[in-house]
């Protein structure tokens, strides 16, 4: 049942970036929301995180960003499946959402490569860390970031996490 969240999220992230992709021009902010906090623009970014990797070789991005990640979505997908795997229920869960956002990114990867992921969220961060805007994001990203602090969190308040 955790694979069903998968496909939730993969879903929900391709159908939010085709939808930019056919309607919003690259490099553009399509609208702006509640002043200047919030645009839906259309950007790409050929590297991961705050853009770090994009001018490496496309040899090297395509084994760090795309195969690499896809071994460690495979194996995500196993301890998902294993019954008995040392994920408790919650955790299962947790982990198919990551597994879902990492998806959403390596299609983007793979159907855009030289091009880069589609990002298209962007909020006002008034200079905190020197950010005036964060980084531009997605769906994907965002389930990443979300499911795994939620995994942090089980981790360490669960009874394995107080033994590590």
């Amino acid at each position: 049942m955790p694979f069903v969240l998968t496909a939730v999220i993969v879903v929900a992230d391709r159908l939010s970036k085709n939808w930019i992709v056919a309607n919003v021009s690259v490099g553009t902010i399509w609208k702006k929301y509640l002043g200047d906090f919030l645009w839906i623009c259309h950007f790409r970014n050929t590297g991961v995180a705050f853009s770090m990797g994009n001018t490496l070789p496309s040899f090297v991005r395509f084994i760090l960003f795309t195969v690499l990640p896809i071994a460690i979505m495979l194996y995500m997908a196993y301890l998902i499946a294993a019954g008995r795997s040392s994920l408790s229920k919650a955790q299962r869960w947790i982990t198919a959402g990551v597994l879902g956002g990492g998806i959403g990114t390596i299609i983007d990867r793979i159907l855009y490569f030289d091009e880069g992921v589609v990002d298209f969220i962007s909020i006002k961060f008034y200079g905190i860390f020197g950010l005036e805007r964060w980084p531009t994001f997605n769906v994907s990203d965002s389930c990443v970031v979300v499911f795994v602090i939620l995994l942090a969190i089980t981790i360490l308040f669960s009874d394995g996490g107080k033994k590590a």
